[in-house]
Parts: C-alpha cells; structure tokens; sequence
C-alpha cells in the first residue's frame, strides 16, 4: 500500500461509516463465498450400502459406490459444482508397483462412472498418486533404498491418469509431486482423445502434518508407518518454490493449480494467484477440518459462522475454489 493514503484525515474520512448499516456492509464487501466455490472430497469403499465413520474427521463418512448415486443428486440441489473422490483400497489390492491404480474395474474407475451415470452435471474430480496403492503407502514407486523413483513412476500416473478418462472423469489431480508428470499426462490425454479432460495440478503440495486425519481415511498411514514425503512434497519453510513448482506445472499443460494445505499456506494461494494469474484452488486439509471439529465439540468456537469465516479466508486470499470437508454444511448455510 502507498504511503500516500488517497482519502482524508479523520474526522472527514470515519471508517467505520460504511460498517454502520447492514446493507453499505453488503455493498462494499469486497469478496464472496457461494456454493459455486465448494468442492467436497468423497471417500468410497467396497461393498453395497455401506457407511463407515472417519474417526478422526468427526461426521466425514466413506460410502460405497452405491451410495455415491445418492449423495451426488443431493450435492446437484444444494448447487455444489463438483466433487473429489478418494478410493479406500482394499490391503490385498495394495502392491508395490501400485498395478491397482489403473485398473479399468478398480474402485475409483467405478465410483467415477457411478458418479457421471447419476448426475452428469456434477463434476468429478480424481486423485491421480500411487499412495492408496502402494504396499508402502508412498505417493510413488519405491527404489531399494526406499527412495521415491521419478519417472517410472510417472509412467504409471499417466496410466491411472488415462484410466480415469476413460472412466468418464472431467478432472485429473495429480497429487503426487513428481517431476514432469503434468506433460507426461497432458501428452498421454491428448494422444488418446480426452482433449477436454482438465488437469488440476496439486503444484504446490507441501510435506504437511495436517494430513494425519486424511491418511487414516484412505488407509495410507499404516502403510506409511511414520516415513517421510520430504523428498517429493514441499518444505514448508519455502514459499518462492512454490512459484516455480506452479509455473512448470502450467508450461507443462495443467489447467488448474492446487495449493494445499489451506490456511496455513494461504499466503502462497495469493502469491499463485497474484502472480500467475490462474485458476487457483486450496484444500482445506484433514487436519484443518480436525481442529475446528474439536474446537466446536468442546464449546471453544461457534460452528456455523467459523465455517464460512474460515472459507471466506481462502476467497479473500485469492481462491477460485476450495476442496472442504465443510462443503455440504456450508452450502446449506449459505441458502438461509
């Protein structure tokens, strides 16, 4: 900001004139949560008209392919664009060249095209990393010295990548972090005819705590048993990188870029978003959602205006959309 303010001193200039009344409220504010801002992340699971509880995400459930019919119509009326499916892998579908990923009958193959058969208008979104495959729950394939290889690993995304097109899904979202991967995918989509399946890139993916609650949905933290995505995921020390990870992804054919986690890392979104001038995204993370859940079973925070506080940040920060375990209730909200 200049240090020449364009307004007067006080008395002439009282800024809380404009805060004074409801309706000049409404007509300065400078930004504004609707539905059309909410993606909520789905977990789904073997089995027939089963749900299961995500103890530590307090009200997230996995559901059955099934049950996903049902939940994509109610998310059509309450106006959410799109959803996030994460597949819950079955342990003796987990292997260490992550084969399960691109099966055409795998369960995130299948979910997807429950989900288009249901409501064809609802977007769908799909997780393109190797982690829920991976007998060592790693984003990628494992060397013998328990390195993350790149590029063969890459070769594999592109192949789960292209059997979720084929699957009917409208958005790719490699996860992983390796190096290359968006041109390798982009290259494989256009090749094969899926010129509109979009990419959103997580770019700038760091090596985050708050991923705990997640990693128990999909059933990746015993795999993991406590090792490190340091070498493939961002230090979340840094905050240039980010720029650069985001610019050779968008160079490379991603549509889309996702920062993640969210609020902790809201100052990156607004540095993506100012500098490159893209469709931005933020993920509200598990472990984000965890702490404000425990924060409202314990009385310490009102629930309903601290949800849309809290995505109303990502908007203000520069968010085009925000991936939210909250998007279902904030929706709701957001109708009265």
């Amino acid at each position: 900001m200049s240090s020449s303010l364009p307004r007067g001193a006080y008395p002439h200039t009282r800024m809380r004139r404009l805060r004074a009344q409801d309706f000049s409220r409404r007509m300065v504010r400078e930004h504004q949560l609707t539905t059309d801002d909410l993606i909520l992340p789905l977990f789904v699971i073997e089995g027939r008209g089963e749900t299961q509880q995500v103890a530590s995400m307090p009200g997230v459930e996995r559901l059955t392919v099934d049950l996903l019919a049902e939940k994509a119509k109610a998310l059509v009326t309450l106006g959410i664009p799109a959803v996030a499916l994460f597949p819950v892998v079955d342990p003796a579908h987990k292997s260490e060249d992550a084969r399960a990923a691109y099966d055409k009958d795998g369960l995130a193959q299948r979910a997807v095209r429950t989900l288009k058969e249901a409501a064809p208008e609802l977007g769908v979104i799909t997780d393109v990393a190797l982690d829920p495959f991976t007998s060592h729950g790693q984003d990628g394939l494992m060397d013998q010295s328990g390195y993350i290889v790149n590029d063969d690993t890459v070769e594999v995304l592109v192949q789960q990548a292209l059997s979720h097109a084929e699957a009917g899904t409208d958005v790719v979202a490699p996860s992983d972090m390796m190096d290359g991967r968006i041109g390798a995918i982009r290259a494989a989509l256009e090749q094969n005819g899926y010129v509109n399946t979009m990419i959103m890139s997580y770019a700038a993916k760091y090596a985050s705590a708050y991923y705990g609650p997640f990693r128990d949905a999909v059933g990746s933290a015993g795999n993991l048993k406590g090792g490190s995505k340091a070498s493939y995921q961002m230090d979340p020390a840094n905050g240039a990188e980010a720029l650069h990870e985001c610019a050779l992804d968008l160079a490379e054919g991603a549509d889309m870029i996702m920062v993640k986690p969210g609020m902790p890392y809201l100052d990156v979104v607004t540095r993506v978003k100012t500098e490159l001038q893209v469709p931005t995204f933020a993920y509200q993370v598990s472990g984000e959602y965890a702490m404000h859940c425990a924060a409202f079973e314990n009385g310490w925070l009102a629930r309903e205006p601290v949800i849309l506080e809290s995505l109303l940040a990502f908007k203000r920060a520069g968010a085009d959309g925000i991936l939210t375990y909250f998007a279902e209730e904030a929706a709701r909200l957001l109708q009265q």
